[in-house]
């Protein structure tokens, strides 16, 4: 096709090219609102606003985080019957502090990696010995 015969070298001089009075053909150029986003005004997307298109992540409140603990009262139940002398790690057996609610017969060699000043005392009564882990 000859380039005299294009529709653009037949309109010149027109100007309006087709579209009725001067102000024809000029309303919505990009389409209305957030049309095309993805398509041609994608440059515009990730410039301007790049979460557009993301889903809001879920962001869970920050959960406190509950040590597990036991009583000393607890104690005999788990270890009265033990015969061995080596100290008995606490945390190992998933107890992260020792309290010192309750009474204590055994003598027990505990290492902890924390407890109370009561818990310590009634150990210590009972002729046991506590140690913070380190």
């Amino acid at each position: 096709m000859g380039t005299r015969h294009r529709k653009i070298r037949k309109l010149r001089g027109s100007r309006s090219h087709g579209w009725g009075q001067v102000k024809g053909h000029r309303s919505h150029p990009g389409g209305r609102g957030n049309a095309g986003l993805m398509k041609y005004k994608w440059s515009w997307t990730v410039k301007y606003d790049p979460d557009h298109f993301t889903k809001p992540s879920l962001n869970p409140p920050n959960r406190k985080i509950v040590k597990k603990w036991i009583n000393v009262g607890d104690l005999d139940g788990f270890f009265l019957h033990s015969k061995s002398n080596t100290p008995i790690d606490l945390e190992k057996l998933g107890y992260e502090k020792l309290l010192g609610s309750g009474s204590v017969q055994g003598s027990y060699e505990l290492l902890v990696s924390s407890f109370t000043k009561q818990a310590q005392s009634k150990i210590e009564k009972a002729g046991g010995k506590i140690s913070p882990r380190s």
